[in-house]
């Protein structure tokens, strides 16, 4: 029994990183890919650059903030495929004059 659980609970960590991978390849929460991108030096995990450049904050003004909230605890997946620091990343949208929902 607690080895058919076990075997439960790895099968839906894999599915939830499968599903985040696609989404992320695709962008999420109305942030497109090219949004990332335009991101990704200010949140870089090396040499991130001090502000997010104007492309980030038109991006991050679009993009649904407690969506992207949800998306915080999947760290692994935005260091694998965008080499980004999350939480540098979800300091951006202050840098860029937008309010971080508070329970995020």
């Amino acid at each position: 029994m607690a080895k058919a659980q076990a075997m439960g609970a790895l099968l839906m960590t894999v599915l939830v990183v499968l599903a985040t991978s696609a989404e992320v390849a695709h962008g999420i929460c109305n942030l497109s890919s090219d949004g990332i991108r335009a991101c990704q030096p200010a949140a870089a995990i090396r040499n991130p650059t001090n502000q997010p450049s104007a492309a980030c904050c038109a991006a991050l003004a679009g993009a649904d903030l407690p969506c992207l909230c949800r998306y915080k605890s999947a760290a692994g997946v935005w260091v694998r495929f965008y080499r980004i620091d999350i939480n540098r990343a979800m300091g951006l949208p202050g840098k860029c004059g937008l309010a971080m929902p508070a329970n995020c």
